[in-house]
């Protein structure tokens, strides 16, 4: 399965824009940190790594909700 790499614009609406699609995580991952710090002032978009069957899955998985992790020091 591959991974995509994903710009995530929150407002005006919340839109994805796939970037690049990589065989591999670590190849994703470096791109994706490339990214980063060349938008480093750009605080409209985050840049997103994900690993899915296809590019449908992918958005799918990126447009779910997810519960907050709890942390164990607020007990």
């Amino acid at each position: 399965m591959p991974y995509f790499v994903y710009k995530i614009f929150e407002t005006p609406i919340r839109r994805l824009e796939k970037l690049e699609q990589h065989d591999a995580f670590r190849a994703a991952s470096d791109r994706a940190k490339q990214i980063r710090g060349e938008l480093a002032s750009d605080a409209s978009c985050v840049i997103k790594v994900i690993f899915a069957e296809t590019e449908l899955h992918a958005e799918d998985l990126l447009n779910q909700i997810r519960a907050p992790v709890p942390n164990p020091q607020d007990d």
